[in-house]
């Protein structure tokens, strides 16, 4: 395993962070704690030290079993969990990104986890109520008090990132890190804006579902007959079932022909295809069972030949849209710098 810094920070982090979302039975897609235990072990004894939980994932049961699983070498983990999502949807000030709730979901994560600091704490969404700058003064609160080390953000507006990261370096906050938001071969949204933000405000940028929800390993029949009896959570929840689409199926068998030529796996080829985008993007891989970690895992042995990437762009490529189309033209560059070009 390599290791990167996280943004603009001296914090250094594994290639791959180990996602816990589906530590604990309560979910469809959970699993047991001795399975999570032989998952945990493996991606350690492979050199990862990012581990990514939340208070919502299985009911806080993720962010329990990693409090008996971190114990003996808390130092060595880079310890990640989320507050934003509510707890208690009866109770109003149970979710979002007030005060109230950052110290409420705050203390309760820690209490879980059995540690007194996180080391990375994410805003799980902008909640498109919360003041931003009571947002970045309540975590800069929860960093002086020596709860929480970084700050990142996730399923945000790239211009809520900016803003909130101009009102932490105005006001002399501790600034964001990293944000964490959805990104695939399927899913090349984030390409527009936030990975240009990301790389002009000095944050990493981990993504979450890099297999589009179990779609790129290959697993779903684009049959809707054969794939109405496949469990998962592309079958199972509206989230899941919006990939089910004729594109995604075409880009699944491009993956798939890519695979067999280089002799990988479907998985490895578009966890790498992650690992070698540029910006130092960091997947965050959620198993279910430890073969599928194993197999995820390998992704950081296969390197992506010219070909191979030339294919994968093709049928995945991205269309810029305004205002990126006409900035990045030739015609747009002349029409700002004239004959000799941008400098």
């Amino acid at each position: 395993m390599r290791y990167r810094l996280l943004g603009h920070s001296g914090l250094k982090v594994s290639e791959i962070c180990l996602g816990t979302m589906t530590f604990g039975g309560e979910s469809a897609i959970g699993s047991g704690k001795d399975e999570c235990r032989r998952m945990y072990d493996t991606y350690r004894a492979a050199g990862g030290n990012f581990i990514d939980t939340a208070n919502i994932y299985t009911g806080g049961t993720s962010e329990r079993y990693l409090s008996e699983y971190i114990a003996a070498d808390r130092q060595g983990i880079v310890l990640a969990s989320k507050f934003s999502m509510t707890t208690h949807p009866a109770d109003p000030n149970a979710g979002g990104n007030t005060r109230k709730n950052l110290r409420q979901a705050l203390d309760a994560s820690l209490a879980r986890l059995g540690t007194d600091y996180l080391d990375l704490y994410w805003v799980h969404a902008w909640d498109q109520t919360t003041p931003l700058e009571e947002l970045v003064r309540g975590l800069e609160d929860a960093v002086r008090a020596g709860k929480i080390l970084y700050t990142g953000f996730s399923n945000v507006p790239a211009w809520v990132v900016a803003r909130a990261q101009t009102l932490a370096e105005l006001r002399g906050c501790t600034p964001f890190v990293a944000l964490q938001l959805h990104y695939s071969l399927v899913e090349r949204n984030i390409e527009r804006e936030h990975l240009p933000c990301a790389a002009a405000l000095g944050l990493a940028v981990t993504a979450w579902s890099p297999l589009a929800g179990g779609l790129l390993t290959g697993k779903y029949s684009a049959d809707p007959a054969i794939r109405a009896a496949q469990p998962g959570r592309l079958t199972t929840t509206a989230w899941g079932r919006g990939f089910l689409n004729d594109r995604a199926f075409a880009i699944t068998e491009v993956v798939k022909r890519v695979a067999a030529r280089m002799g990988a796996t479907p998985s490895q080829i578009a966890i790498a295809w992650l690992l070698q985008r540029p910006g130092n993007v960091i997947p965050v891989i959620g198993a279910r069972t430890l073969p599928q970690l194993e197999d995820v895992l390998g992704s950081t042995r296969v390197v992506l030949d010219v070909p191979s990437h030339a294919e994968l762009e093709a049928a995945t490529r991205l269309e810029m849209g305004y205002p990126g189309a006409l900035l990045s033209s030739e015609a747009g560059t002349r029409m700002v710098h004239g004959d000799h070009g941008r400098v």
